[in-house]
């Protein structure tokens, strides 16, 4: 049975945060989720489960940021949290919810999406070494985790600087 990719419900918000919990071993990707929806910006079209039979298996989320530099600000989207229940993985789950909600980022006219994450999962969806195009973290990461990818050729032409993250990434503990 293939997994069914689809914007998350209200219906779903109980299975994204189990998702989440069992998939991070703690409470803090599912509080994180349920405060970015809250924040400014949220688009439930960028909030993605991969479901199985009914249940909630995997989700993916997309958030609104800012690339600062003296120049200015340059709109992006942050990937996080992205999760596939450990009895789902290794099926294309992650790769589906991933494929799928990149190409909604495109839909919506997003041009750049940055992520901190595993090293030889993203760049095979096009993802980059973020470091070496001129983007900085607010907060120290290994330089292979922290990666991005344009959605539209040359979306990085003149953009460097720091990633400013909503808030909600700071207070969730």
């Amino acid at each position: 049975m293939e997994a069914i990719i689809r914007a998350e419900t209200r219906a779903d918000y109980d299975g994204i945060r189990k998702a989440n919990k069992k998939a991070f071993k703690g409470k803090a990707e599912s509080k994180l989720v349920d405060a970015l929806r809250e924040s400014e910006g949220y688009s439930p079209a960028l909030s993605l489960v991969a479901e199985l039979a009914g249940q909630v298996v995997g989700h993916i989320l997309f958030s609104p940021i800012i690339i600062k530099s003296p120049a200015g600000e340059t709109p992006a989207l942050a990937l996080a949290p992205m999760c596939v229940l450990s009895e789902h993985q290794n099926r294309g789950i992650g790769s589906a919810l991933l494929r799928r909600g990149l190409e909604e980022c495109r839909k919506a006219g997003h041009k750049l999406v940055v992520v901190v994450g595993h090293e030889n999962y993203y760049p095979r969806f096009g993802f980059v070494k973020a470091g070496e195009k001129g983007l900085t973290l607010p907060f120290e990461a290994p330089p292979e985790v922290f990666m991005v990818l344009e959605l539209a050729p040359g979306a990085l032409a003149g953009v460097s600087g720091e990633v400013v993250y909503p808030r909600a990434f700071h207070e969730v503990e």
